[in-house]
């Protein structure tokens, strides 16, 4: 707060009453006011409690202290002008003796004692209020039962209850205020007796003061007095006290020791006997055991029943006192323990106090000792400290210390965890007024890594106008400094508040930034995982040209060999292949991106979860390309000619029908899937001969399916009796003109195999079908597309002039079906079939003639002027015999030509009806 705007609060909180306004008029004669600003009374402390204490600021630096005002007028009912004098000088030599024992449990004083003709006044640390004021408001709680069991006591606290000071404090210990409270007052009387050599005589509730940091101080040493030097337990004499001294001249009589009064002796056992005392009346609501009203009469005789008295309260005192405050009320001095032994019970042997009590003597630690403290103890014990002493004990010395450099980094530690379990309005109210200026002051490389680091802490309760005026200036410095300890934690920093950065920050400010810091810094590798973390942090706010021209670039020139940065840049190639803003086209993922990332996948230091996580990403990429060229070249084939897009059989560049026109087999389709016996099978052949028709054409010419050859699968035979066998094809050895065919090479063995050029050379078997196609010019083949595929059949199957009934076919095949053998019936389906498309009959023996074999065949045939010759019966018997309609029948051209070789005498075919 500004010093000006401390001057005007105080001057507005002087005059709150009476008193205030008269104490105020009095100051302004006394010198102190030259050096402080002087407010208003806050509590009182002292024998009788003649301080008045004042809120107050130091003119020079604004500092807060308390001012200590003791008015000559309230020792003017004494009627004495001597004792007058006498409390004077007492209340003066407290204040040089607190000069003098300089401790840190000890009431500091800033400014030795002013005098004026009507007041005494000194300046100290800022004090909260005294132990007596705090205790007093207590007092005023229903706790009849807390009083002593005593008659005295009873009948003193009825007639003449004890009167409440003027400034009560309403204020509320904590368990662990009072155990470190009284652990204070114990080391400070460790102090004054093993280091001062000197008795303090007052130990009493209004002889101790508690400061504005939450600390108890001792102070009262009016009536100190110089203890034996050879042995601090041997007895030095004293003043008892008396009713002919004034009371504000002599020690509180409710907390003294009763060898004092017994027999004006007192030790250092006299001190912890008036220390028990207090610890009685903090855990007694305040009220002593014994209330003797300043009757020396009343005091001897509530002594004696002390420890029925100490036995009545003690079950309010924490287990863990109870025996050390039952020893230090003991009568006997010699059985109370010292000062020392006091401090080492288990009660005090608590992490956090011993943490609060280093804070008190910090200020005497060297650096070293402090920066340890700050960065290791204190920041494991705040979270057991109250959230009361955090700001009340803990901060005020946090913020001494930030102004020192040597230490600043480890103070931060603490302060950062202040900052992130503190409210808003304590963040904004307490700790933001002082930690602003540690943005923009010089520090060391270590705090200033710290404050990187945790700078998202900061910024979530920093207000915005703050976070663009003082601390992004500072991120933005970190990137150029030239320690890689700071810029690397000046990207770890970007990572964490990219929430609190703007898109035109990002693009224009730490883009460049981080590429000039990674250009630098390329061969570090704690150094690039934090680039590439910001990178994945920032990239959703960089647009699509500086992710394609700097971001890119940027991952293909990383080396992938260690793994933790192979994972980093595989997740970041995964959220740009999550949406096409980020610009990673096809191009650069097949050309650039996975040449980069597949030698990775042999990198013998991945993981499990690394290899997986590299492959998932290859595949998705494979699977982004794999979608784009697969639309892209369906596309283009769109354009294409339909038939150009088919690809033709195998069998039509077959070098077996190299001199004959292209042909194809008809296609194939099963309607059914039956069984039957062989039995069965064999007499349906014989019984439905007149079928060839049908097979031939595969039904009738007005079904759509009349190109294809049906296969008719029978009832009742076994399953693998139903695969469908490529047929293999038998060359008669007559037939000198089929191509393929061996003239003279046949016998008794059978005919040679030739194999169909779909057939595997796995699948070899004799066969006594002969398939080819005709040789004769009279046929002319046309192209037919069913279904993506080409097949090249006599245009005369495709467009017959007249197909024959089915009354004819099978009455042709019952007057075939005779004696001779079933080849005729075969044969004379076949070609009178042929006849039916409407071919002219062609006569074979004639002089130039042109006509084909067919039709020559069919008009013979008709006329039956011919015989057929035996062993083209007994050929076509071997077919329609051994073969069922599983298999492909023998071609008109080879029957013709095995039945033309024989001489013209034995040419002649027998009549087919008799």
């Amino acid at each position: 707060m500004p010093a000006t705007a401390m001057f005007s609060t105080l001057k507005s909180r002087v005059g709150v009453g009476g008193g205030s306004q008269s104490s105020q008029n009095v100051l302004d004669n006394n010198p102190i006011v030259q050096y402080y600003e002087v407010g208003k009374v806050t509590a009182t402390a002292g024998p009788e409690l003649v301080w008045r204490i004042h809120d107050a600021y130091r003119k020079s630096d604004g500092k807060e202290v308390s001012v200590f005002v003791f008015e000559k007028r309230c020792a003017e009912k004494l009627h004495k002008p001597k004792r007058k004098e006498t409390v004077t000088e007492l209340l003066r030599g407290s204040v040089r003796q607190l000069e003098r024992f300089r401790h840190p449990k000890v009431l500091q004083v800033l400014h030795p004692v002013e005098e004026s003709s009507d007041t005494l006044a000194f300046a100290s640390e800022p004090v909260l209020a005294s132990l007596a004021n705090i205790l007093a408001f207590h007092q005023d709680a229903p706790s009849q039962a807390h009083q002593p069991a005593t008659g005295a006591s009873a009948q003193t606290s009825q007639n003449h209850p004890p009167p409440q000071p003027p400034h009560a404090k309403d204020y509320q210990f904590l368990d662990i205020e009072l155990k470190y409270g009284i652990l204070q007052i114990t080391e400070a009387l460790t102090f004054l007796h093993y280091s001062g050599h000197v008795l303090h005589r007052n130990v009493c509730p209004s002889s101790i003061l508690v400061t504005k940091k939450g600390t108890w101080k001792l102070a009262g040493l009016e009536f100190t007095e110089r203890m034996n030097d050879m042995d601090g337990l041997e007895p030095v004499s004293c003043q008892p006290w008396t009713s002919r001294l004034p009371k504000m001249a002599q020690p509180h009589l409710d907390y003294m020791a009763p060898e004092v009064q017994t027999s004006s002796v007192c030790s250092i056992m006299s001190d912890m006997f008036s220390l028990g005392m207090v610890i009685c009346a903090i855990f007694n609501n305040g009220r002593p055991l014994i209330q003797a009203n300043h009757s020396s009469s009343a005091y001897l005789k509530q002594i004696e029943v002390l420890e029925e008295q100490v036995h009545n309260a003690l079950p309010r005192v924490p287990i863990a006192l109870q025996e050390a405050t039952v020893r230090l009320l003991s009568r006997e001095s010699r059985n109370r323990p010292t000062a020392q032994l006091l401090s080492l019970i288990k009660y005090f042997s608590d992490p956090a106090v011993q943490a609060l009590q280093f804070l008190d003597v910090i200020n005497m630690k060297d650096p070293s000792q402090k920066s340890h403290f700050y960065r290791n103890t204190l920041k494991e014990v705040l979270p057991f400290i109250p959230r009361k002493l955090w700001f009340q004990h803990v901060w005020p010395c946090l913020q001494q210390e930030m102004r020192t450099q040597e230490v600043l980094a480890a103070v931060l530690q603490p302060i950062i965890h202040l900052i992130q379990e503190c409210s808003l309005e304590e963040y904004e109210n307490i700790i933001l007024p002082a930690f602003r200026n540690v943005f923009s002051i010089p520090k060391t490389i270590q705090a200033t890594v710290t404050l990187l680091e945790n700078l998202h802490i900061i910024l979530e309760k920093t207000p915005r106008d703050d976070i663009r005026s003082e601390v992004l200036p500072m991120l933005y410095n970190g990137f150029e400094s030239t320690t890689i300890q700071v810029q690397s934690a000046a990207l770890v920093a970007v990572t964490n508040v990219s929430e609190y950065l703007d898109e035109t920050a990002i693009r224009r400010m730490v883009l460049p930034k981080m590429k000039a810091v990674y250009e630098k810094n390329s061969t570090d590798l704690k150094l690039v995982l934090n680039v590439l973390s910001c990178i994945e942090k920032t990239l959703d706010r960089l647009d699509r040209a500086q992710i394609i021209d700097e971001v890119l670039p940027m991952l293909w020139d990383v080396r992938l060999q260690d793994p933790d940065i192979c994972l980093r840049v595989v997740n970041i190639y995964r959220l740009m292949l999550s949406d096409k803003k980020y610009g990673l086209s096809v191009n650069l993922m097949a050309t650039r991106v996975m040449p980069s990332l597949l030698p990775q996948t042999v990198n013998p230091s991945l993981n499990l979860d690394q290899f997986t996580c590299l492959l998932e990403v290859l595949q998705e990429m494979l699977d982004h390309i794999d979608r784009n060229q697969r639309n892209k070249l369906k596309l283009d084939n769109m354009s294409l000619p339909s038939p150009e897009r088919h690809r033709p059989l195998r069998h039509l560049y077959s070098s077996d029908n190299m001199h004959v026109p292209p042909f194809n087999i008809p296609n194939l389709r099963i309607e059914q899937r039956k069984t039957s016996s062989a039995e069965d099978m064999a007499r349906k052949n014989s019984a439905d001969s007149g079928m060839l028709g049908g097979w031939w054409f595969g039904a009738s010419p007005s079904s759509p399916d009349s190109n294809f050859l049906r296969v008719n699968a029978f009832p009742n035979r076994r399953l693998s009796d139903n695969t469908l066998m490529t047929p293999k094809i038998r060359i008669a050895p007559s037939c000198a003109s089929s191509p393929g065919g061996t003239p003279g090479g046949g016998g008794g063995g059978g005919l040679p195999i030739r194999r169909h050029s779909s057939i595997g050379p796995q699948e070899r078997r004799g066969s006594t079908i002969n398939l080819s196609p005709p040789t004769g010019g009279g046929f002319h083949y046309r192209s037919v597309s069913r279904e993506g595929s080409t097949l090249s059949v006599p245009s005369a199957y495709t467009t017959p002039k007249k197909l024959p009934s089915l009354s004819d076919i099978r009455r042709g095949s019952m007057k075939l079906s005779n004696s001779h053998g079933k080849g005729y019936g075969m044969l004379l389906l076949g070609l009178s079939t042929i006849q039916g498309l409407g071919v002219t009959p062609w006569d074979p023996f004639s002089p130039g003639t042109s006509q084909t074999p067919y039709t020559a065949a069919t008009r013979d045939l008709d006329s039956g002027a011919r015989s057929m010759p035996s062993p083209l019966i007994g050929s076509f018997g071997q077919v329609q015999e051994g073969r069922h309609f599983g298999r492909t029948e023998p071609t008109l051209s080879h029957t013709w030509n095995h039945w033309k070789q024989q001489p013209p005498k034995t040419r002649s075919c027998e009549p087919a009806l008799k």
